[in-house]
């Protein structure tokens, strides 16, 4: 039994972004417009809050005293919640008054800069947290990935939205799964097990994994060639997965697809599990 390793997602940035300007290109005024599992969010709107979201991160991490989120440490997390929220609604309402030529040309320019970004950090390097990962510091390469799930997932909105097919090969989608499931050990912080107990999540589907969840010295952390039984299995589809893992749906939407082996109490707690901030 071992840690599992990192997420790599690197190469994936352009070819994700390449992807959804050739989406968004042809789409006539109507089809921007059109609403988004996203509350009071159009098309454009999700559009625009995915090039803020490049440039927030060039900006306050590779800008450094830039911080856009300068005084969240000392908040709260309910209010970092509504802080987050907020600046996000400011930047896509100030977008509003522009077309949404202006949008795609600051997705590409955003999309290029932020990818730049990236492939200057020490991946190994421990840097920030990853919130919905720990409080504590976490390796950059899973706040690379974190960012990356971050403009699949909302990519994925859109193509839902406009009726597009999803983008959900393996080498795409494969890589958002694996950094969702890393919330699991905060998800079970607080549950009380006896070392070995372990836990394992399924994902179902040609992009999906399955992920060892091991209680050790009091602690819960991922593991892959865990030789012990599992004591609890949970299995999802991955289309609910990663709609579960960012509030698309609840668990009670999920639990009837879901199928549970062994400690049912302890696999229904995967269904609580949530991969964003906000």
């Amino acid at each position: 039994m071992r840690p599992l390793g990192p997420v790599h997602v690197l190469d994936l940035f352009a070819p994700e972004r390449a992807a959804l300007l050739a989406l968004l290109e042809p789409l006539d005024d109507e089809t921007w417009r059109a609403p988004t599992v996203c509350d009071g969010w159009c098309v454009k709107d999700l559009a625009a809050h995915i090039a803020g979201d490049d440039l927030n991160v060039v900006s306050w991490k590779g800008g450094g005293r830039w911080r856009a989120v300068r005084d969240a440490p000392r908040l709260a997390w309910p209010e970092v919640v509504d802080l987050v929220n907020a600046q996000n609604e400011q930047w896509v309402t100030a977008m509003r008054r522009f077309h949404p030529s202006i949008v795609l040309a600051m997705l590409r320019f955003s999309g290029d800069l932020a990818e730049r970004h990236y492939g200057e950090i020490d991946l190994d390097a421990l840097g920030g947290a990853v919130d919905w990962a720990g409080p504590g510091p976490a390796p950059n390469w899973l706040d690379v990935a974190r960012e990356y799930t971050e403009r699949w997932h909302h990519h994925q909105q859109i193509r839902d939205a406009v009726g597009a097919a999803p983008l959900a090969s393996r080498r795409f989608f494969a890589p958002v799964l694996d950094a969702f499931a890393r919330a699991l050990p905060h998800t079970y912080r607080d549950i009380a097990a006896p070392d070995g107990t372990h836990l394992r999540l399924e994902i179902t589907g040609e992009a999906g994994g399955a992920w060892s969840l091991v209680a050790r010295n009091g602690a819960w952390g991922l593991y892959e060639d865990v030789e012990r039984a599992p004591d609890a299995t949970i299995a999802i589809g991955q289309d609910d997965a990663w709609r579960l893992f960012t509030a698309g749906l609840a668990p009670g939407d999920v639990r009837p697809r879901a199928r549970i082996s062994g400690d049912a109490a302890l696999a229904s707690i995967a269904l609580t599990m949530r991969s964003i901030i906000a």
